[in-house]
Parts: structure tokens; C-alpha cells; sequence
């Protein structure tokens, strides 16, 4: 048989199977390894991001035949996560438990206790592994030294992961012993078969975005991840799991490069991956669980990844055949909800209609009313008592939504707000970007007029992290939109120099890192901005906002005055540029940024503080044109 019509007997049995395919010898460098065949369950999730509370959610669901509307219903928290990897894992066998990183940085609880709660919480599951995220890293090497000797101080011991992580010497973890380590990946064995698990942690973003040591470094994710699997199939490991901390277009991108990956079990972009279906609920995934790829050689991967906040816990079942193979790959990614059902406008939900409600969410086969484990929520009692008493008080009111989103238009990081299509399909945001980092970027031009009459102010998009329903505003709710450790900082920059970081800011949107969370925001300045065109000519018509609202001509030659946070000014999330304006240019204002957007708060005008969205010409992308 021609080595042609193999091929071709190979992809047909492909489509066939749907991630299936035929036997074949192992790859060249690995060892001859023969089993039973064999299906692994992987239950994961990613991002949690300290969100330890179940959140209020509107779904969309049917009230009888024929009508949906809008209901409010719990979502997440950290309890109801446990009860539901409790419930999988008992219905199943062989069963990996993996956390895909970024546990830390979000909510008051990180603020608290720096990631105390979360590891407490974690616990409570006893995860396999747990692959270090950038935010692991937010507060240098030192902090996740910190966090993995909380996640060990109990009886688990997860395996904390990273294949492409090299800890400098000034580091804390150079050279450390166990628990306070992570390794670059395990051999986890289930009914006498091996499954290697690998981390991988984004390079490029972790070193630019978060603040590991200045001598920690990391490797290429595709150079760490192939040798470490040549590493694990010359020890005839024959199932290979990729946790990896990279993004799901990355996830993609990196397994065309790999030989004898089999699943990649992924975070970082905050992706929701399911059917269709989810959108008649008011979502809208930007992928089907799982995806299916292939590797190098054309061979079944499965990629999945569990959304955000622990607002999906992913079920992914594998089978495998002799020679460790994929042959089929399924699941579900399973959307925890109460069952505290109510209309937004408090009009009352007959008992025909809750009944109807509860049949809708048992016909989806994706949503899941889940009762939160007792356990777990009796150790978050006291980290919530002490959460609450911090942020409760009240300091303004929304009467929009405020939306979240990183980039403006309808292609990339669209299903990131938590309140669903409202915003992520909204014209204005698609057009002009988010409006909540917008307001953000507001409050620290205004700020920085009040400190040293700044002229403009640049924040990035992934530095601010939630939406803002209509409701009140609380202390809460401020430090959970800015969460990270990070001070004002007065600039005295060049119009070019700003320009310079703006372009590059956006290169790291497009670029190879693909890191959304780069994209600029700007009080007092604004553009168009068009990706077809080359790095250094994206960014058109800058105008700066004068004194009485009208907007002049930016120039490129004068010295401006710019209110931005110690992590940007850094040269931190692709924003280099900045790094240059240093010296007795650079000025430390010293104030939180939290603080400094709670202050813009109770500086607006009357008594009742009310947030609303900027007018469309204040936003700092006027016009948006995606690449083609």
C-alpha cells in the first residue's frame, strides 16, 4: 500500500471517529509503549481568579413554550465547584483533576490574603495539578513561592506545574525543595496506565504583563513542551496532557508544532467553548467542546478550556486505544447555576413557570444546578466574613451597564463580560472598545490633573477586570475592577514616545503574544485605529482633549504630562516605549490605583454619585478597523 493511500485511509478514519483515528507506531525518540485500551476523564477549570462567591447571572431561559426571558440566577462559586468535581468523579473512572492556572488576582479575597482563601478552597478539590498562570506571578517570584506554600499546608499536595519557567538566582525558588516548587510535569498513573501531565506558562505575556524576577525567565512553550514529551514517551509514557496557561488561538497555533501531544487542557484567554445551543441561553461560544486539531503529523488532539471565574467546570472524556492514541474525545463544559430563579423586574415566577424554567436547564445538558459543598463553604465563611466588612460600603450607583471588554470589534475577546450579549454584542463597545476601562482611564487623567495637571492618562485593557451592572457601587466593587498592586505614576513624555507606546501596545495585541489585554485606553486622547496597516501606522488622527472638551492636533514634538500606573510605566504588557521616559521624567505620585479611581468616585459632582458611561467622543478609539 502507497504511503499516499495510507494517509488517505488515516484522515477518512479521522472524520470517521471525530478526534479518532487508526493505530501508529509511537514517534521517532520515544519508547514502544503497549496497553489496554483505556478513557480518561479530565475535569478542569482555569481562571478562577480569586472568585470565590457564586455571582448573579441573567440567563436566558424558557418560562413555557415558545418564550425565553431574561432570568436572574446564582452562578459559580468556589463551593459549588467542589460539589460538582465531587459528583463527576465519583460517575466516572480514571479521573485527572486539573486547574490551568491564574487562581489569584480578582476579588478582595487576593486582597486580603493574597491567595490564603483560594489555595484553602482549592484544597477542598485535592486538584492532580495546577499549572502556574501569569497572575501567579504578580507579585514576583516571591509571591508564588508564597501561594504554593498555602496549597501545600493541607494534605493535598498538588503538583504545581511549569515545563518553561527557569527561576533566576535571585529568585526564591531557584533551587527550592519541595513543597514550594514547581516541576515541569508529573506521570500520574490510573488503573496501571502512565498519563504525562506538562505546564506550560505564557512566556512572552508573564515576563512583560505580570512581575516575576527580574532574572526569572521563560522558554518557548513549544521548545519546553517537546522536550518534555520526548522527555516522558523515552520513559514510555504514551498519553501525553498539555495544561497549559497560553490562550486558546495560541493552544491552537502550538499544537501544529508538537509531535505526540493528545490533549491540551487550556486557560489564559478566559474562552467559553461549547455548542451552539448556549447561545438560545444569552452566551456565545467561540468554540465547540472540544476542539478538535491535530498535531504535526496529523494525529487527534483534543484542546478544551472551562471559561472563566469557575463558572464552568469542563468534563472531558478521552479514549484512548492500544498504542496511546486518541481514538474519540467528548464531554461537556458544564455551567453551575442556583436555583434562586427571579425576573430583573422582581415580577413574581408562577410555580409553572419555575417548573418550566427547571426543564429548560435539564433539556440543555450543559447548565447544572449544583448545591454548594458544605465543607467548602464552611471554609470560606470567615475569608467572606471578613470580605464583606471591608467592601460594603457603598461609594456611587450605575444606571447603565458599564461593559467590559480589551479590544473593540466583533472578533476578538467577545465573551468576556459577565453579563452576557448585553455587552458583548453591543454596538457601542464593538465600535469604541470597553466602557468600564474607559471611565477607568477617566479617573486617572482627572486624578492626575489633581496631582500634577496631567494632560492625558494611558491604562490598559486587562488591567481593569470586571463589568459594573446597574446597582450600587461599593469599596468592593472598586478594588475587584482594579485588583493588582500597582501606584500612579507621573510620565514627562514626548508625543512620539507616547505614540511609540501605544503602537507597541497594539503590536502586542496583534502580535505573536496575542495578548488582548494590552490594548490602550486613554483619557484625554484618542485616535483611529486601523490593523491592516503595519506596526508604527496603526494608530491615525490623535487628538487631544483641551481644557474647554474640543480636540487639537497631538503633537508628536511636545513634552506631555501622563498620569499612568508603576506597572506600564515599568515597560510591562508590551508598553516598552514607557520604559525610556525614566530619570527626572519619571515621577512616583504614590497613590493606589484603586484608591485614586475611588477618589474620581467621590469627587463627582452631587450628593448621589452615579457612574455612567463616557460620551462616544471621549472614548480613546474613535474609530476601529480589525485586520481583514
Amino acid at each position: 500500500m502507497t504511503r499516499k493511500i495510507k494517509v488517505l485511509i488515516l484522515s477518512l478514519a479521522v472524520l470517521a471517529a471525530g478526534c479518532g483515528h487508526p493505530t501508529s507506531p509511537p514517534q521517532p525518540g520515544g519508547a514502544a509503549a503497549t496497553t489496554p485500551p483505556f478513557e480518561l476523564t479530565v475535569l478542569h477549570i482555569n481562571d478562577h481568579h480569586s472568585h470565590l462567591d457564586a455571582e448573579n447571572s441573567t440567563l436566558s431561559l424558557a418560562t413555557r413554550a415558545g418564550r425565553r426571558e431574561a432570568i436572574n440566577v446564582d452562578r459559580g462559586g468556589f463551593p459549588r465547584i467542589t460539589a460538582v468535581m465531587k459528583e463527576l468523579e465519583k460517575g466516572s473512572a480514571n479521573v485527572i483533576k486539573i486547574h490551568s492556572g491564574d487562581a489569584s488576582t480578582g476579588d478582595l479575597y487576593y486582597t486580603l490574603n493574597e491567595g490564603k482563601a483560594d489555595a484553602d478552597l482549592m484544597n477542598t478539590i485535592c486538584f492532580d495539578t495546577f499549572t502556574l498562570g501569569n497572575h501567579e506571578f504578580d507579585n514576583t517570584d516571591a509571591g508564588v513561592k508564597k501561594f504554593i506554600g498555602f496549597l501545600h499546608a493541607g494534605t493535598c499536595k498538588t503538583v504545581v506545574l511549569s515545563a518553561n519557567v527557569r527561576f533566576g538566582p535571585s529568585s526564591p525558588m531557584a533551587g527550592t525543595l519541595a513543597p514550594e516548587t514547581a516541576q515541569p510535569s508529573v506521570i500520574i498513573e490510573r488503573s496501571g496506565q502512565k498519563i504525562g501531565v506538562i505546564g506550560l506558562t505564557v512566556a512572552g505575556k508573564t515576563k512583560n504583563s505580570s512581575r516575576p524576577n527580574s532574572d526569572t525567565t521563560f522558554v518557548d512553550e513549544a521548545t519546553a513542551a517537546q522536550a518534555e514529551i520526548d522527555r516522558l514517551t523515552a520513559q514510555g509514557v504514551n498519553k501525553i496532557i498539555l495544561s497549559t496557561h497560553i490562550g486558546y488561538e495560541a493552544d491552537q497555533a502550538l499544537v501544529k508544532k508538537l509531535h505526540g501531544v493528545d490533549v491540551v487542557v487550556g486557560a489564559d484567554s478566559h474562552t467559553l467553548l461549547g455548542p451552539e445551543s448556549l447561545k438560545e441561553y444569552g452566551m456565545s461560544p467561540e468554540g465547540p467542546y472540544p476542539t478538535r486539531s491535530t498535531d504535526k503529523d496529523g494525529r487527534p488532539v483534543c484542546i478544551v478550556q472551562a471559561w472563566q471565574y469557575g463558572y464552568v467546570v469542563g468534563e472531558a472524556k478521552v479514549s484512548f486505544d492500544s498504542h496511546g492514541e486518541v481514538t474519540r474525545c467528548s464531554g461537556t463544559p458544564w455551567l453551575l447555576i442556583g436555583d434562586n430563579f427571579s425576573r430583573p423586574d422582581a415580577a413574581m415566577l408562577t410555580p409553572v413557570e419555575t417548573a418550566a424554567i427547571r426543564a429548560d436547564i435539564a433539556a440543555s445538558k450543559l447548565l447544572r444546578i449544583a448545591v454548594p459543598d458544605p465543607t467548602a463553604t464552611a471554609i470560606l465563611a470567615p475569608y467572606h466574613r471578613q470580605k464583606e466588612a471591608l467592601g460594603a460600603t457603598e461609594v456611587a450607583e450605575t444606571k447603565d451597564n458599564l461593559c467590559l471588554r480589551r479590544v473593540p470589534g466583533s472578533k476578538r475577546d467577545v465573551s468576556r463580560s459577565t453579563l452576557g450579549d448585553v455587552c458583548n454584542r453591543n454596538a457601542r463597545v464593538n465600535a469604541h472598545g470597553g466602557d468600564i476601562q474607559q471611565i477607568v482611564a477617566e479617573a486617572f487623567l482627572q486624578q492626575g490633573k489633581a496631582y500634577f495637571n496631567a494632560d492625558l492618562s494611558i491604562q490598559n485593557g486587562g488591567g481593569v477586570r470586571i463589568d459594573l451592572p446597574p446597582g450600587k457601587v461599593t469599596i468592593k466593587d472598586v478594588y475587584t475592577v482594579l485588583p493588582f498592586k500597582n501606584t500612579l505614576v507621573q510620565l514627562n513624555a514626548t508625543g512620539a514616545e507616547i505614540k511609540e507606546a501605544l503602537e507597541d501596545a497594539v503590536e502586542g495585541v496583534v502580535g505573536p503574544t496575542l495578548n488582548t489585554g494590552c490594548y490602550p485606553y486613554t483619557g484625554g486622547l484618542r485616535w483611529n485605529l486601523d490593523l491592516n496597516q503595519p506596526k508604527g501606522s496603526r494608530l491615525s488622527k490623535l487628538e487631544l482633549r483641551a481644557a474647554d472638551g474640543s480636540y487639537q492636533p497631538f503633537d508628536l514634538n511636545k513634552t506631555y504630562k501622563v498620569a499612568t500606573i508603576s506597572f506600564l510605566a515599568d515597560g510591562n504588557d508590551s508598553y516598552t516605549a514607557l520604559r525610556k521616559v525614566a530619570g527626572e521624567r519619571r515621577i512616583e505620585v504614590g497613590l493606589d490605583y484603586a484608591e485614586a479611581f475611588l477618589q474620581y468616585i467621590r469627587r463627582l459632582p452631587g450628593a448621589s454619585k452615579v457612574l455612567t458611561p463616557l460620551p462616544v467622543k471621549d472614548y480613546s478609539t474613535q474609530v476601529f478597523v480589525d485586520a481583514l
